[in-house]
């Protein structure tokens, strides 16, 4: 593919008018296309080659990506969540394992944007995101941990703490500065630990051994007595009200991009292929009505994913505006915000993963070649896909329907106590 078609369709949306437009995102976007250019040339060879793109996240940093939704009074570009989120997007279309492996970080400088906001000074903070400093999540355990605690623990030690334990799920941390850290304190409040990366206890093991998102770093994190300062351990209940919708909304915008670059693979290989059926609808295969129609169908579903993740980035903003307001509609507000991502999450799940796997239908066997690893889009959709299932978020929004249940918010997963079965 030749970088003038590489870039048509890795940053322009699928149809001429993107899914959300402003100045400031139309100037951000051909401000970050030459580098997700470079980034996106690399990718494939990465994920044959099974390499961490350490050197794309400097890119990153180096450009200023984490400090997107950071004030532009401090240094940052104020973007809002539909901004971002196509930002993603196009993230996503040149490597997806980046868009995922900074949703720790976003999570974590949406925290600190919300407390800003409720008048708590973050400027901090805000320098170190502009710096080009990122935060990991480590959240997750895996083994006999139970649903409701951590066997992650923080410890005082005189006038800060030490932090002890093993998080699985990792994402972004082997490349952060910083990680985000839910431990247990030792009088019993669930808390944030912000740790350093480079304390000498710390351990970050690139052994996730998933079938797709291999990037994302998403490995084994081990605490032997890390130092955390006190004013880095933040309570977990007074965390940012819409962060399970953030969380959500990042997956969302990670399958969008693995949709467009699904997509732009398709339409390649079709318009070079010379081979063809002796009962085809064509001589060439790009001027067949079926393959046309297939190519048409996965565009569709590209457009109507991206246009969903981006009204759920409408309502995260909105949950976002909300900060101060009286706590009735704070919940009222953060409340539609859920729902709308576990809404979209069922039905982008969908598109996407009939998108990448209906992309070999207009192809032949040689398609299937480990080569072009074809297989990977509708691997890493299938991936991303199963961190928080489906027929989940397809009850939550049936509930919500039908009896007006509230969503469940900040959810977690470990072992459960289950009922005797009959003998």
């Amino acid at each position: 593919m030749t970088t003038s078609s590489l870039s048509s369709v890795l940053i322009d949306p699928v149809l001429p008018r993107p899914a959300v437009s402003s100045a400031k995102l139309n100037l951000l976007r051909a401000t970050y296309q030459p580098l997700l250019e470079r980034i996106a040339a690399g990718a494939l060879e990465r994920e044959l080659d099974a390499t961490l793109p350490v050197e794309q996240v400097g890119w990153l940093k180096e450009s200023g990506y984490g400090a997107l939704r950071v004030p532009v009074e401090h240094g940052g570009a104020g973007v809002t969540w539909p901004e971002l989120t196509q930002l993603w997007i196009d993230l996503a279309a040149a490597d997806n394992n980046l868009t995922q492996a900074l949703r720790g970080h976003f999570a974590l400088a949406e925290d600190r944007l919300h407390h800003h906001v409720l008048g708590v000074d973050q400027s901090v903070w805000f320098e170190r995101f502009v710096a080009g400093e990122i935060a990991g999540n480590a959240w997750s355990e895996v083994g006999s941990t139970s649903i409701d605690t951590q066997q992650t623990v923080l410890s005082a030690d005189g006038n800060h703490f030490r932090l002890n334990g093993t998080k699985f799920y990792s994402t972004g941390t082997i490349y952060a500065e910083w990680a985000d850290v839910y431990a247990l304190r030792d009088d019993g409040t669930f808390v944030i630990a912000l740790a350093r990366t480079d304390d000498p206890g710390f351990h970050v093991a690139d052994d996730w051994d998933g079938f797709g998102q291999r990037g994302t770093g998403s490995g084994t994190a081990t605490f032997d007595n890390v130092h955390v300062d006190a004013d880095h351990v933040l309570v977990f209940g007074d965390r940012f009200p819409h962060q399970t919708a953030v969380y959500q909304l990042n997956l969302l915008a990670t399958l969008s991009g693995i949709g467009r670059a699904a997509l732009r693979d398709a339409v390649d290989e079709v318009r070079r292929r010379e081979r063809n059926y002796s009962h085809a609808n064509a001589a060439r295969v790009r001027d067949d009505a079926q393959v046309l129609a297939r190519i048409g169908e996965i565009s569709a579903a590209v457009y109507a994913a991206e246009a969903t993740t981006v009204r759920v980035a409408q309502a995260v903003q909105e949950a976002f505006e909300a900060a101060g307001a009286d706590e009735q509609r704070v919940r009222a507000i953060n409340e539609a915000a859920e729902v709308e991502s576990a809404t979209a999450q069922v039905v982008v799940t969908e598109l996407i993963l009939k998108a990448t796997s209906d992309l070999f239908d207009t192809l032949g066997a040689s398609a299937t070649s480990r080569g072009k690893a074809l297989d990977r889009h509708w691997r890493n959709a299938r991936t991303v896909s199963s961190h928080n299932p489906r027929i989940l978020k397809a009850r939550v929004a049936g509930a919500f329907e039908v009896n007006g249940t509230p969503p469940p918010y900040a959810w977690a997963i470990g072992t459960t106590q289950r009922d005797q079965q009959p003998a």
